[in-house]
């Protein structure tokens, strides 16, 4: 069995609200390769990818220079290659918002916080 290489990533710009993580899904699934990628709660997309090393390397390459149509890529910020055994993921996919949960659940604590001083 071939080599598997992995690496995270974080993509800088505007890369949220433009379609962005489907378009690299569509990428990383055209070129045979397993992960996942986010939103974050700063406005950049993380994620994971694995596969051969070639196919690695086209991927990184399309997310610091192409992205979605719509999307403007400031930068992309990559771990170091690693190799391993055997996949981690069946597939690439898309994985839910981390800042929705953390955004609501912020905003319950704020609130509570000032219903308590209006008390006082």
């Amino acid at each position: 069995m071939a080599s598997v290489f992995a690496c995270e990533f974080e993509v800088f710009g505007k890369v949220q609200g433009v379609y962005f993580r489907r378009h690299a899904e569509i990428k990383a699934k055209t070129l045979g390769l397993r992960g996942w990628c986010m939103n974050t709660a700063s406005g950049t997309v993380k994620g994971y990818i694995e596969g051969p090393r070639v196919e690695v390397n086209l991927m990184k390459d399309w997310l610091k220079t192409t992205g979605s149509p719509s999307s403007n890529v400031q930068k992309a910020v990559f771990s170091t290659d690693h190799e391993k055994r055997d996949y981690a993921f069946k597939n690439f996919q898309i994985l839910p918002d981390m800042h929705k949960d953390a955004h609501h659940q912020h905003h319950h604590r704020q609130t509570s916080h000032r219903e308590k001083t209006k008390r006082h």
